[in-house]
């Protein structure tokens, strides 16, 4: 078998006081598919700072293979001194590097390279990076959240060049679907050790659980033990009378035991404060068309969001889908066009950006606004360190300034603040940045059990395909149709990934030197109702009138005037199912109504 090219042994590292990395290993062999998991704060990006030789750790070994070529991709570059993008990305080659490289990945990623480092927004910095570690084609690549800030067009062109190479790669990602496509095997860093497994991401989860359904059980049987032997301390016939001292000392191991032992982390408590009802129709936009500097960004476009509805919008950085949210929402003039929305609106967004947290904040001041120690829940008031807990704060970070907090943390804070405000509009840009994969979970779960509307910005593709009812997608030249279902859903019925037009929509290729034939304007891709969708409209009907018949029923049952004096009870039985149910059909007739008129509307 061959020496692994990277190997990490027992590693440890303190902060602070606190063990961040207690017993860390990390062992990467030549084509290795290596994918990096475990909670924000548990120290994976430090276990890849040591692996790449840029932090030293307390303990532990560390082997690089002599000759082997290393690349480290940081969350945040610095790209401080250069002049150039391009001179930034040569600096990152090798004596026997192939120069071209720098220009031709800079041209696939968008850049020209002759930007200014200093003026670059995010996702051009991360471009520029990127293009930097991948430019001289290292044996092991260790890529910390590389899709982070990227539009799903980039993160697409990012999973095909990995996986074309025959380098190594250690994967950094919150992104699942980008995992499951890259990794081969999976190490789980957690409580400051790493567990490995020789599957990839998609395997993972399952397995995770089996393990902590399994750590909580022997916790259980722990503290069987210890009841046991307290038992025999207090009771036994022998303790009364000598105290037996091996039996005490076991005893007192097991307590040693029990609270040294490193729990996993609670999970992230998550709920937002749902404002009263919309009105059915959230918004309306017909032909709505915005320009800027004469480039069309919105042209023609027409929707209709319901109650309910999870609008998800995707597309190149630069497409316009913030222009797209800020029209739909009324936050910004149309050309023309017009926007019509509905009723008792209470909208509340989340931006990406999280500009407007002050970075020499506590997380305390954050939440509040310096006002006092108490936050309004919707309508319950909490005292802020309380409610910091439900998001996987300490009472003692309260009082931290939030510019030490992690990407991750911040995001947290971000959702927290907005999520303790009434809505029944929520307005999410790019809410998935930074996350870990189990604050995913609880934010997924919550935006699954929300009544209001979602307009959702993002470039994660499976969050899109667990939350999304729809899709926008940009087709070029400011036009943007609509596709029912998920992301997945929307590949399916466009046929073609972001990175190209539509199948109905590409010319055919022409022999060369034939002139171009002018044809008429390709048909567009059409939204269809979904197979949710189209079984509601079948069985609604038939619900609707088994409801009216049992409503009936029990309304004839109540007509009995000697009823309640006969039998209370029944009485009361048959008043609640009669609102119960005339509740249920309300429902249903409001869901068939929209329907209806959503299936009229696709023709």
């Amino acid at each position: 078998m061959a020496p692994p090219l990277l190997s990490l042994q027992g590693v440890a590292l303190t902060f602070g006081g606190t063990p961040l990395l207690e017993s860390a290993d990390l062992s990467v062999g030549a084509g290795d598919r290596v994918c990096l998991v475990g909670r924000n704060g548990s120290g994976k990006s430090t276990l890849l700072r040591i692996a790449a030789g840029l932090v030293e750790a307390d303990r532990g070994e560390v082997f690089r293979q002599p000759g082997a070529t290393i690349r480290y991709l940081p969350q945040e570059p610095d790209m401080g001194g250069y002049g150039t993008v391009l001179a930034y990305v040569e600096a990152g080659l090798g004596p026997g590097d192939d120069p071209y490289r720098a220009q031709y990945l800079l041209g696939e990623l968008g850049l020209s390279g002759e930007e200014d480092p200093a003026a670059l927004s995010g996702g051009e910095a991360r471009r520029a990076a990127l293009a930097r570690t991948l430019a001289p084609e290292p044996d092991i690549l260790l890529l910390d959240e590389p899709t982070n800030h990227l539009d799903l067009t980039t993160i697409e062109w990012l999973e095909a060049e990995l996986r074309s190479r025959r380098g190594a790669l250690v994967l950094i990602s919150h992104d699942r679907r980008f995992l499951t496509n890259l990794s081969q095997a999976t190490v789980w860093l957690d409580r400051g050790r790493t567990r490995r497994i020789e599957r990839g991401f998609g395997e993972f989860e399952a397995w995770r659980d089996s393990v902590l359904a399994e750590e909580e059980a022997e916790r259980h049987r722990l503290d069987r033990k210890i009841a046991a032997e307290e038992h025999w301390v207090r009771y036994g016939v022998t303790a009364r009378r000598k105290r037996n001292v091996r039996r005490m000392a076991a005893l007192a191991a097991l307590r040693q035991t029990r609270r040294t032992e490193r729990r996993a982390a609670g999970a992230v408590r998550m709920a937002a404060a749902e404002a009263e009802q919309s009105g059915t129709l959230v918004i309306e936009a017909k032909n709505l068309a915005k320009s800027f500097g004469g480039r069309p960004i919105v042209a023609d476009f027409s929707t209709r969001i319901l109650r309910g509805d999870r609008v998800g919008i995707v597309g190149p950085n630069g497409a316009g889908k913030t222009t797209l949210v800020k029209l739909l929402t009324g936050m910004l003039e149309p050309d023309t066009g017009s926007v019509r929305l509905g009723a008792a609106l209470e909208m509340v967004a989340l931006d990406q950006r999280r500009e407007n947290l002050d970075p020499n904040d506590t997380l305390a001041e954050a939440m509040t606004e310096g006002r006092g120690d108490m936050i309004t829940v919707g309508t319950e008031t909490r005292h802020v360190i309380g409610y910091l807990k439900d998001f996987l704060f300490s009472p003692e970070q309260a009082r931290t300034p939030v510019r030490v907090l992690s990407g991750g943390e911040r995001g947290r804070i971000m959702l927290a603040r907005a999520l303790a405000r009434p809505s029944n509009l929520l307005v999410l840009d790019e809410p998935t940045n930074d996350l870990d994969l189990e604050t995913l979970d609880v934010l997924e779960e919550m935006l699954g059990e929300y009544a209001g509307t979602i307009l959702l910005i993002s470039h994660d593709r499976d969050f899109l395909d667990r939350i999304a009812t729809s899709v926008i997608v940009p087709e070029g030249n400011g036009r943007w149709l609509e596709y029912a279902g998920g992301y997945t859903d929307m590949l399916a019925q466009r046929g073609a990934d972001l990175l190209a037009r539509p199948a109905a929509a590409r010319p055919q290729p022409r022999p060369r030197g034939e002139a171009p034939v002018q044809t008429s304007a390709a048909p567009t891709a059409k939204r269809r109702l979904s197979f949710h969708q189209q079984h509601a409209l079948k069985t609604l009907p038939s619900r609707i009138e088994t409801l009216t018949r049992e409503i009936a029923a029990l309304q004839a049952k109540l007509a009995d005037p000697e009823l309640y004096a006969r039998d209370r009870a029944a009485f009361d039985k048959a008043s609640a199912a009669v609102t119960q149910k005339a509740a249920e059909l309300e429902a249903a007739e409001t869901e068939w109504l929209e329907l209806e008129i959503l299936r009229e509307e696709l023709g």
